[in-house]
């Protein structure tokens, strides 16, 4: 594993633990070797990753729409700047960059394209690990979801069991390093 691409808010949230952990991830993952990719953003949690990152000496890029770096909100001391014209160059840009996915919380984009990685790795199209940054429980609606999800018969519980869920960055780091990922969706053998 070379690159984990992190998803986050452009916000910074209501309580300050948010953006410390995201400053301690970013940091985290800098010294365990490895780049962050993410969406290129000086502001909210992304910000904080990118600054925890390049303050541990780490390798950052960013992956930008044209748009936003108009409103001046991309960061300028990247290790890299990738701007690219839409949001969906934007999520196969980073996805082509990053050996696995971390979702910090953060809105309707993080969710977004976190889901969109997850649902990849389901149908084959990667075998990178996935995971969740499980700051304040905040994550835990959308677990108690997913276990509904499973429940009903929409997905497999592999496939649940494929996501690496952690309160901090480390044991996710670790598990990213052994991930091993379930039979592929399409492949898996008839019940």
């Amino acid at each position: 594993m070379k690159a984990v691409c992190v998803f986050c808010g452009s916000s910074v949230g209501r309580d300050p633990s948010y953006r410390q952990t995201a400053t301690i991830a970013g940091t985290a993952i800098a010294r365990a070797g490895l780049s962050v990719v993410y969406g290129g953003g000086k502001v909210g949690l992304m910000g904080a990753v990118a600054d925890g990152a390049l303050s541990a000496g780490g390798r950052v890029i960013g992956v930008i729409p044209r748009a936003l770096v108009e409103r001046e909100i991309s960061h300028a001391g990247l290790s890299e700047l990738h701007v690219v014209e839409t949001m969906h160059e934007r999520k196969t840009r980073m996805a082509n960059l990053a050996d696995g996915f971390l979702a910090l919380p953060g809105g309707a984009g993080t969710l977004d394209e976190f889901f969109e990685q997850w649902t990849w790795a389901q149908v084959g199209i990667h075998s990178k690990p996935c995971g969740l940054l499980n700051v304040k429980d905040y994550f835990q609606p959308l677990i108690l979801m997913i276990e509904r999800i499973v429940a009903e018969g929409f997905i497999a519980e592999s496939y649940s069991k494929m996501l690496v869920i952690e309160a901090s960055i480390e044991p996710i780091l670790r598990r990213f390093s052994t991930y091993s990922p379930p039979v592929q969706k399409w492949y898996a053998p008839k019940a």
